[in-house]
């Protein structure tokens, strides 16, 4: 215990407070680069993307990971631009405007693609305009790939951001430099403030992102068997 805990006893509390909040900041982002890879993994395969695989740098800083799924999301998005840029000039506009409506139903869109996809990509394969309609065609992956890259923008921006990925136990050299009593406790009370607000907003993105990359991959094995 710190000399300084004895005029401050609660600051043993913030400390583990601080280090449990942490951890579920790391574990939604490990969450993300697993997504963030399956999603590429399924862009490479059937869509003939050329997007690398990212991992987590446990030696870097929060920032520096968050932004290492941003720099993912973007060239993903670009991909799916360039697809969605292929199907609007190849298709009649109607059926175009089809492909955008979230009222019809998935199988009449994916026929739709099915019809031109194989001059975009070379290939016609099912599993091709499936993942095509579910990324391209609702608009649903894109939007959430949008609102979790302005997430991760915030947790970088913030006194989040410099904290190492490694850093467990909150050594005082190792997160804030905090030095005795008030001010430790002012720092520590300030990191918990960050960590929930910025927790409540990034689970809820990444569960969305989860999800819809969940929904993309069960529709492409429904198609491929």
């Amino acid at each position: 215990m710190a000399q300084s805990d004895f005029l401050y006893p609660e600051n043993p509390r913030r400390r583990q407070e601080v280090n449990r909040l942490h951890k579920q900041l790391l574990d939604c982002l490990a969450d993300s680069f697993h997504a963030t890879n399956e999603l590429t993994g399924v862009l490479n395969v059937h869509l003939g993307c050329r997007l690398a695989l990212i991992e987590m740098r446990r030696e870097g800083t929060i920032k520096e990971n968050c932004d290492i799924i941003i720099q993912a999301m973007v060239e993903i998005q670009k991909e799916l631009q360039k697809v969605d840029e292929a199907l609007r000039d190849k298709l009649e506009p109607t059926l175009y405007r089809k492909l955008q409506d979230i009222k019809e139903r998935e199988t009449e869109k994916i026929a739709i693609v099915q019809k031109v996809i194989s001059v975009i990509l070379g290939e016609a394969t099912a599993a091709a305009s499936a993942v095509a309609v579910k990324l391209v065609g609702s608009n649903v992956t894109s939007g959430i790939i949008s609102k979790l890259v302005g997430v991760l923008a915030q947790i970088g921006a913030s006194l989040l951001g410099s904290i190492g990925v490694a850093a467990l136990g909150l050594g005082i050299d190792m997160i804030f430099r905090a030095i005795l009593g008030a001010v430790e406790k002012t720092q520590l009370q300030a990191a918990i403030k960050s960590y929930e607000k910025h927790l409540v907003e990034f689970k809820s993105a990444s569960e969305k992102y989860h999800q819809a990359i969940t929904e993309v991959t069960n529709t492409v094995k429904r198609q491929i068997q």
